[in-house]
């Protein structure tokens, strides 16, 4: 087959880049790094600052930042401005020259405001996308830092693991068990194996896909570790040649689909072109392009054009269908009332906007979709280690049942293996811990020495257990400071045997013969230091489904091979035969697994992260021991002894926990960790109550489970449960799966938390997946947002900011949509009133509507969209994302509040001409000003007034949907001031209210202006009427929200979120808990859920 490759070679020869004599393959790893200028420690800072110079950012060619002519086009061709484009047409056509003029400015704004705004909002984006693009695990100054891909240079030495995507093209020089997924590059669709210590010769002529010895860009890590030297970047890699030959390929047009046969009928072409079509139209109007919400107001402006043309009809067929400009214009500015012209513009601006606040938040977006669903999340499965607890893995107990038991304590350093107080009791923890109940308890002696211990056989084979099945690194920097490489829980073990001397590199051969995991390493001499003795063979890395890991090492001195083993201690058990005791190696029998795993129990009740370690001789030869059966290796194990690790949780947990109760929001713990040491943290942070004797047990058994226990459930039985579980230990990938599913079929909107390559099902089946900063490039591919700081606070904020986003979303539209039904209302009821021709008399004039929608309004609700949270978003349950920004609350607010204004304008304008005036609505009066419309300018300028005022007061009315303005911090002292206070501290609505009221001034009393632009005059004695109109708005709107709070506080209680995880001790804590339904309501409460659960993207 022709691959892309071979035709990106064809186009685009493949060359090194100049710093390498020649082609990366063809050398071995000690003269690329040479040629490089780099070693196995990394380049320095100032080193890759300036190749970075040289060689450029590490990204492929593509559009390039915003286009400004892109955005400009989308400015002027869109559905609403095709509104106002027709309406300047007709204007032109009737030759009503001024409001034509009017017309053509208000467009040239519009025009200009929206690509000002817009253009900086792709910008924004822009550098959020590259917040949020793939990272690369780097070596820099023998320090590993995590940095974005985009800034690898040539030389930088990268490690790579499971689920990483290969950040550039990289020269391998270790490898271990390592395979990558090239099909983006060859179209291969089985992984390939590397092997680091090939080097070809240059007459091979070895094909892209045959280079084993290479790692390329875009391709996945599929198994196994590496680590290599860049030596190619950006358009240099051989995905980069590809991208350059393909580039302009991308085409909009569809192309039509041929039959089994291969035959392209003239059908095909016709249906192709339709399709096309269609798609162009619908990406014109907006309903196939954006977010679900966007493609929904864009749905809703489509329905508001079409109601704006019915209402145009009408105004048309009350005049009777006459041709007179005066009709013509009128029905204009009828069908523009409904125009929410800023609508689909202000909610990019907003999105764009809260994205940015997010990052500050350490929380990067990924799909945009994801800001509209993060407010609706009732649920959150979150990972333990390293989110809800710090991720700084401490050895604090190991158990030696042939030895003793050593505890840590008064740790500073994590990273120091010289820091702390080290203490020997030679009682298992569970003797320790009955002794102790007893008041006989023998005191623990604390180690001086700890060479007088590790002279004791079976704790030496625990030690090195512990630090060669084990890849962290751990060492002492030249300013005195200690520093660690790897995993956080290999790093607690690795810290713990370096205490008692017995590091790693204290016991690897000093030679380069690691870097392969084949006999090799029968080249390799034994080392005159008698410690140094051990090089590795082959490994079998850890994974979440067999929860172990095992290496294969040699003791050179002796020539002997031996298994080292660590992992989950039901999983090592399994896997052991004999258990090391103090009277030897025995047969492990029943009664040793229970003894193993009370004194397990003791450990993970203390908060520990249990693990086992074991061994065993290996005296098969193997050849070749890639692709070797890990099963044949991992059995006939002899059990050394557990290891029980503390992660401390983070101090903002607990609170955040909190706040998650309060906003209505269940929080599930879903680790990989023994069930006394999940439950033990869990209710350390709050997830479950401390007071766990006060739940009912059949209760109590749901709450807290193993995997294997919820695995065992059918889905009817899962259903049937009074709970789902707050905390499921020994969690599988496909047990994060089922519990995804398990919370849809109640009903429940969830976000899930990942790291790891098999993460990835259960973030792309959650509603929102959360993937954390330092996980797999894989995970955060399926993931919709990354948490730059892991840390399950940043997933508080995320929902927080979803929320305020939502609501600010609701808030603007609400506005916007009010402001229309009001000048609609208007104009409309405003038919009744006809001159002595028997034609209508407009309220307001075309020009005064097209103001108040984009000039007087259309800042105010930019403001909205930036508005701070309000007090109570997160003491409100979620909202349905069913429903959107459309509840029933939301358009019964856009009802009454848009016929109250209508009918106050209505009311300024019949008080006018009525009340005050002759009655006479004069002739002509639509056009332009003569002695007999004085009173209908005057009138219509008093309209003009209220509505803008109107309009701006709705605006700071709009900052809290329910509270008053001028009491929206219920416990502010500041009885009469607090309301000002409010309104300053949004600024930038401030700044567009106080505009909006200074630009009328010169509006209502420059010459010309008022009377031939905007069609009415200087007002003066009116002014009463405005502020007592003002009065009364403020009351209308004031009253309509007590009523709704009265509402909310007696017959809508479950709007306002419900607590449940106060202290149990003051009776309310898990209350849910101790009084909860009975199996029947459940199953009736999950029928419900499975007719309207499932996945809702």
């Amino acid at each position: 087959m022709t691959t892309l490759a071979s035709q990106s070679e064809k186009k685009v020869k493949s060359t090194s880049p100049s710093p390498l004599p020649k082609a990366a393959h063809l050398l071995p790893p000690e003269e690329v790094a040479k040629a490089l200028s780099t070693d196995s420690e990394g380049l320095s800072d100032e080193q890759a600052s300036s190749k970075l110079t040289i060689y450029g950012r590490n990204e492929l060619e593509d559009v390039g930042g915003p286009s400004a002519i892109r955005i400009f086009i989308k400015q002027v061709v869109n559905a609403m401005m095709l509104v106002l484009i027709l309406a300047m047409i007709v204007t032109f056509v009737i030759k009503s020259w001024i409001s034509a003029g009017v017309v053509v400015a208000v467009v040239v704004m519009n025009i200009t405001v929206g690509f000002v705004q817009e253009y900086a909002a792709e910008k924004t984006m822009e550098s959020l996308r590259s917040l949020s693009s793939p990272t690369a695990r780097v070596i820099r100054s023998s320090q590993t830092k995590v940095i974005v891909t985009a800034e690898l240079v040539p030389g930088d030495v990268v490690e790579l693991k499971v689920g990483d995507t290969i950040p550039a093209d990289i020269r391998l020089m270790e490898c271990m068990n390592f395979e990558t997924d090239e099909a983006l590059l060859t179209g291969e669709s089985l992984p390939v194996v590397k092997e680091a210590a090939v080097v070809y010769k240059e007459e091979q002529n070895v094909g892209v896909g045959d280079r084993l010895n290479l790692a390329y860009s875009s391709a996945t890590v599929t198994k196994g570790r590496a680590k290599g030297y860049v030596y190619a970047t950006g358009m240099n890699t051989e995905i980069g040649h590809i991208a350059r030959s393909l580039k302009g390929k991308n085409s909009r047009f569809r192309r039509p689909i041929p039959k089994e046969s291969g035959k392209v009928t003239v059908g095909a072409y016709v249906r192709a072109a339709f399709g096309t079509i269609k798609d162009t139209v619908f990406r014109f109007l907006g309903l196939n392009v954006g977010t679900p919400l966007q493609r929904k107001l864009s749905k809703l402006a489509l329905i508001l054009f079409a109601i704006a043309v019915v209402f145009a009809i009408i105004v048309l067929a009350a005049n009777k269908f006459s041709n007179n400009s005066e009709v013509i214009i009128y029905a204009v500015a009828t069908a523009l009332s409904m125009i929410p012209a800023s609508l689909v513009v202000v909610l990019t601006i907003t999105m764009s906007m809260g994205t940015k606040r997010m990052v500050k938040r350490n929380v990067i977006v990924r799909n945009m979709n994801a800001l509209e669903s993060l407010g609706a999340v009732t649920n959150i499965c979150s990972d333990k280690t390293g989110t809800i607890t710090q991720g700084r893995m401490v050895a604090k107990r190991a158990y030696i049942p042939a030895y003793g038991t050593f505890t840590v304590d008064d740790i500073r350093d994590p990273n120091n293996p010289t820091d702390g107080n080290i203490t020997f009791s030679s009682l298992s923890p569970v003797e320790a811990d009955t002794r102790m109940h007893d008041d006989n308890g023998a005191e623990p002696t604390k180690v001086s020495d700890v060479t007088t211990h590790t002279k004791a056989p079976a704790f030496e084979s625990f030690l090195r257990v512990a630090s060669l099945c084990n890849l962290a690194t751990v060492h002492q920097g030249p300013n005195g400071q200690w520093a660690a490489r790897g995993d956080p829980t290999e790093i607690g073990i690795q810290v713990f045997a370096s205490r008692f001397q017995f590091s790693r590199e204290a016991q690897l051969v000093p030679t380069a013969a690691q870097t392969t995991e084949a006999s090799s390493s029968e080249t390799v001499t034994a080392s005159t230091d008698p410690k140094k003795q051990w090089v590795q063979l082959a490994e079998f890395p850890f994974d979440s489904d067999v929860k172990r890991m095992s290496v294969v090492f040699r003791r050179l001195s002796g020539r002997s091979d031996v298994v080292f083993m660590k992992g989950a201690v039901e999983r090592i058990l399994n896997a052991c035969t004999t258990i090391r005791t103090k009277e030897g190696d025995v047969v492990i029998a029943e009664q040793h697994k229970t003894d193993i795993l009370a004194n397990m129990e003791i450990l993970a009740g203390e908060g520990l992260r249990v693990l086992a370690l074991a061994l065993r001789d290996w005296t098969e030869a193997v050849e070749e021991w890639r692709g070797y059966p890990r099963e044949n290796v991992e059995k006939d194990m002899t059990f050394l002894g557990l290891i029980g690790l503390y992660d401390p949780p983070r101090p903002e947990s607990f609170a955040s926990v909190k706040k998650c109760h309060q906003a209505g929001i269940t929080v599930h713990m879903l680790t990989g960790d023994h069930k006394a040491t999940a439950q033990a943290i869990a209710q350390q942070v709050g997830i479950i109550p401390k007071a766990l004797y006060k739940v009912p047990s059949h209760i109590l058994s749901a709450v807290v489970m193993t995997a294997g226990e919820f695995d065992q459930l059918s889905d009817d039985e899962v259903d049937a449960l009074p709970i789902l579980p707050l905390v499921l230990a020994r969690c599988a990938p496909q047990t994060k799966v089922r519990m995804v599913n398990a919370l849809h079929r109640r009903g429940c909107f969830v976000a899930m938390t990942g790291d790891g390559v098999n993460d990835s099902p259960s973030l792309k089946e959650a509603d929102v997946g959360i993937a954390m900063g330092t996980g797999s490039d894989v995970a955060k591919g399926a993931a919709d947002i990354v948490l730059t700081d892991d840390n399950f606070a940043s997933i508080l904020n995320a929902i927080e900011e979803g929320r305020r986003i939502f609501d600010n979303l609701k808030k603007f539209v609400l506005h916007i949509l009010a402001e229309n039904v009001c000048q609609a209302c208007t104009l409309l009821i405003g038919l009744a009133f006809k001159d002595s021709t028997g034609l209508s008399v407009f309220p307001l004039s075309p020009v005064e509507v097209m103001w108040i929608i984009l000039i007087t309004s259309g800042f105010p609700d930019f403001g909205l969209g930036m508005i701070s949270a309000t007090p109570d978003v997160m003491t409100r349950p979620p909202h349905d994302r069913r429903r959107g920004v459309f509840t029933i609350e939301v358009l019964l607010d856009i009802a009454v509040y848009g016929i109250w204004m209508s009918a106050l304008c209505l009311a300024s304008f019949v008080l006018v001409v009525y009340g005050w005036g002759s009655g006479e609505l004069g002739n002509n009066c639509n056009g332009e000003y003569n002695a007999s419309c004085d009173t209908v300018f005057r009138a219509r300028a008093t309209t003009f007034t209220c509505l803008t005022w109107f309009a701006l007061f709705l605006a700071w009315e709009m900052i809290d949907l329910r509270r008053s303005f001028f009491r929206m911090q219920p416990g502010s002292k500041n009885y009469f001031t607090q309301w000002a206070i409010d309104a300053w501290k949004e600024k930038f609505l401030f700044g567009s209210i106080v505009f909006g009221f200074v630009t009328i001034f010169p509006i209502l009393y420059i010459p010309v202006l008022n009377e031939k632009v905007f069609a009415h005059t200087g007002i003066s004695w009116e002014w009463g009427i405005v502020f007592v109109e003002a009065l009364l708005f403020f009351l209308g709107v004031e009253a309509w929200k007590w009523a709704k709070r009265v509402w909310v506080r007696h017959y809508l209680k479950d709007d306002v979120a419900h607590d449940p995880e106060n202290d149990l001790e003051a009776g309310g804590a898990f209350s849910r808990y101790t009084t909860m339904m009975t199996i029947d309501t459940v199953a009736s409460t999950n029928e419900k859920g499975r007719r309207g659960g499932g996945k809702r993207r």
